[in-house]
């Protein structure tokens, strides 16, 4: 049995109210972690026993893992977020008679290698492919597929919702509305956040967001420095002094300071500047994009117009066409300084939006819950 990582597999699948134990029974079922040969899923059949191998396959390096397994069924969970590597291994594996292989997963780019080579060819091939829509999983409660609709937008909707594989193209905040998510009154701020984009090549961004009394993200205030439009480059130290200076002039102490966590040159001058509350941010591009994108069709999200290169960046951010043809989902690297900042915010900060009761999307494609 495999998942991204094992963790997410017991998760997910084996573990919880709804995972195998729970429905075969502790007598039936029993999983135990090992750092010798791996995590192991053992269930009670008839008067024997059968022993599932619990594996993650995160990375390329997660191929050798499995390299000379013989293997008599395989069960991934979530295998679009697998590399192409460790699948064409599994399936090299399933050496015994009758061997097959059940694949979960939501729908992805349709250029990607699942689609095309195994999905899309599954009747040449002699695979079975089934689509199922939200409406297909009849253990979910009405309510909480009505949240999940509201939850998602845009391409998320297509794919989490429909079930449809579909590309990610154009503008990637398309629900993104200026004429209701443009303000200019600020409410007063719960607390204050920073997200910080370091470049000096490139531009530098940094962030002041904000959460509001009224339970919405803003983007209160940024810093935009563009040392090709100056012409001239600005050394760590004298980014970090401008910083420094800055958010004195806002007059707020920022709760975190989120940083992009390559810039570890940048985080070195800001800890020997003293720069209080510094931290390396959460850094999932994808998650990040779909939580901003979730906040947005909830009616969670404000930019105070003078945030101009914002407001310029959220309506020109697209996906990269390039990578859509090898199957990837990926912004393109243009107009997205600010974009990086904010996300660096909100991936950091989707803890405190889920204590609100805010619906969020997990990395399996369901809703978050917050526990009380």
């Amino acid at each position: 049995m495999t998942g991204k990582t094992a963790d997410t597999l017991y998760r997910n699948v084996i573990g919880g109210e709804v995972g195998l134990i729970a429905i075969l029974g502790q007598r039936n079922a029993k999983y135990k972690k090992s750092t010798q040969g791996g995590a192991t899923f053992t269930i009670r059949v008839g008067p024997g026993e059968k022993t599932c191998y619990c594996l993650g396959a995160n990375d390329e390096r997660a191929e050798g893992h499995i390299r000379g397994m013989t293997i008599g069924g395989w069960y991934g969970d979530e295998i679009t977020l697998y590399p192409e590597t460790f699948v064409k291994q599994g399936l090299n594996r399933l050496s015994l008679k009758g061997a097959k292989a059940f694949w979960t997963m939501n729908p992805d780019s349709p250029y990607h290698y699942i689609k095309t080579e195994f999905i899309d060819l599954a009747a040449e091939k002699g695979f079975k492919a089934f689509h199922f829509n939200l409406d297909d999983n009849l253990s979910l409660e009405q309510e909480f597929k009505d949240n999940l609709r509201k939850s998602y937008t845009g391409l998320w909707y297509k794919r989490m919702v429909e079930g449809l594989w579909v590309m990610a193209e154009g503008v990637i905040y398309d629900m993104f509305d200026s004429t209701t998510m443009v303000v200019d009154i600020l409410p007063r701020m719960v607390r204050y956040w920073v997200g910080m984009d370091y470049g000096t090549s490139n531009p530098a961004a940094f962030i002041l967001a904000g959460l509001g009394e009224d339970n919405r993200f803003y983007v209160v205030d940024e810093f935009y420095y563009d040392s090709r439009v100056v012409g001239r480059q600005k050394s760590p130290k004298a980014l970090s002094a401008d910083y420094t200076a800055w958010i004195r002039s806002r007059g707020v102490i920022p709760t975190r300071v989120y940083l992009d966590p390559s810039a570890e040159g940048f985080l070195l001058t800001l800890w020997e500047d003293r720069v209080p509350n510094i931290a390396s941010a959460e850094n999932a591009v994808n998650m990040g994009l779909m939580l901003i994108s979730s906040l947005m069709g909830q009616d969670h999200f404000r930019v105070h117009r003078r945030c101009r290169y914002t407001l310029k960046e959220l309506t020109s951010y697209v996906w990269d066409p390039v990578a859509q043809k090898r199957g990837e989902d990926k912004p393109l690297k243009a107009n997205d300084h600010c974009m990086d900042a904010v996300r660096y915010i909100v991936n950091s900060t989707r803890t405190t939006w889920m204590s609100l009761g805010i619906r969020l999307p997990s990395r399996t494609g369901g809703l978050e819950r917050a526990i009380a």
